[in-house]
């Protein structure tokens, strides 16, 4: 969704010419579009490419092959106008899959800058975490050196220290991701998913429950296992609602811890919430809460302050720190106990999450505003291409 929100603000620039190659990867399935054909898609031009390869690797010589004649064309301009400077940059986003690395192998092999957006791909959890034989071949082969010819963009300073950690690129700045938000009218009143409108049971002391919120996708970094853990030491009446979708396999084994805690009836699993509901739905909620073993930005992070709602992040969720600068929720560790801890905090700490609810809005409105943030991208870019 970052991807696509730069590129659409990007694309209604004067001073940019955008244009996209993707693949018709669509999890194992395709996206039914048409190929090799310049499409437009919200305002950006996108071209599609057939992959070979289902899986993580997305292979496509189809797209790397436009790559290439794309960038000899502009080379030829280049050559026709002697004085003119070569203003084409490539910026690629993500990291370990086929695509995005010979894509980097092609740009630079044409001596075309090249900027990198990894989005969390290059941590050490991320490396180790999943394919972790094949990434540690791919990085020793070819990535490594590739990952020095390019100019990254860390969505937090945690994710730059996480990238230096692995690699020195040429340069490393950091960026903030764009964040799709509504206008406040957009926002609807009207109920958005029918769990929410079933009446919430209290405990024998009629004290409300706390409405927890998780949006996110589903999935082991996310961190719910230990999230069930510490509500199973909770003794404030609570509810959770997670909503979300991921492999079914690891959603029963979720519902199944939740079984063996006695907690699965405090919880509401929602399933996939459109766009336009999960504004309304974060409102709804006293607290999101996202305990990720690692998150390099976490845009429902600001997706729920932009509608006043507290956060409640683990330390290693990239904006924890903007979060404890700004004093906008609660910052907490991997240990259950204490996320148990700092959760009965947040419950009777009321004052606190009634003027984040007051305030949080205006400054979210200020430091994202997708205006000023495209112009310091615009501005890398430049500085990039007029590196000699």
């Amino acid at each position: 969704m970052s991807v696509a929100k730069l590129c659409e603000v990007l694309a209604h620039n004067n001073d940019t010419d955008l244009e996209v190659f993707t693949t018709t990867a669509n999890g194992i399935n395709e996206l039914a579009v048409e190929q090799n054909k310049q499409v437009n898609v919200d305002g950006v031009p996108v071209t599609y490419f057939k992959r070979l390869t289902k899986d993580h690797t997305h292979f496509s010589p189809a797209l790397l092959l436009a790559l290439r004649k794309k960038i000899k064309e502009q080379r030829g301009r280049s050559n026709e106008k002697p004085r003119t400077k070569n203003n084409l940059l490539i910026h690629i986003h993500s990291w370990w899959n086929l695509v995005t690395i010979f894509s980097c192998l092609v740009a630079k092999l044409n001596r075309v800058p090249v900027v990198l957006s990894p989005r969390g791909m290059l941590t050490n959890y991320t490396q180790n975490n999943r394919n972790s034989f094949f990434k540690a071949t791919l990085h020793e082969l070819i990535g490594k050196s590739l990952l020095k010819y390019v100019h990254i963009i860390a969505s937090s300073e945690q994710e730059k220290q996480d990238v230096l950690k692995i690699i020195k690129p040429k340069s490393i700045t950091v960026l903030p991701n764009l964040v799709s938000l509504p206008k406040e009218q957009e926002i609807r009143s009207n109920d958005c998913h029918p769990a929410l409108s079933k009446e919430t049971t209290s405990t024998s002391n009629n004290e409300q429950p706390f409405n927890l919120l998780f949006l996110s996708r589903i999935e082991e970094k996310k961190g719910l296992d230990i999230l069930f853990d510490a509500l199973e030491k909770l003794t404030i009446p609570w509810t959770l609602n997670i909503a979300g979708n991921g492999e079914e396999t690891y959603l029963e084994s979720l519902k199944l811890k939740a079984k063996s805690l006695k907690i699965d009836s405090q919880i509401t699993w929602l399933g996939q919430i459109s766009n336009s509901d999960k504004f309304e739905l974060i409102a709804k909620h006293d607290l999101l809460v996202l305990t990720s073993y690692n998150e390099n930005f976490a845009n429902v992070v600001i997706e729920s302050l932009y509608v006043g709602t507290p956060v409640f992040v683990s330390k290693e969720v990239g904006l924890s720190n903007y979060v404890d600068a700004n004093n906008l929720g609660f910052i907490t560790s991997l240990d259950s106990q204490q996320i148990a801890n700092d959760l009965n905090e947040a419950y009777l700490r009321s004052d606190k999450r009634e003027l984040i609810r007051l305030q949080a809005p205006a400054i979210i409105s200020h430091d994202f505003d997708e205006e000023v943030l495209s112009q310091k991208y615009i501005k890398l870019y430049q500085q990039i291409l007029n590196e000699p």
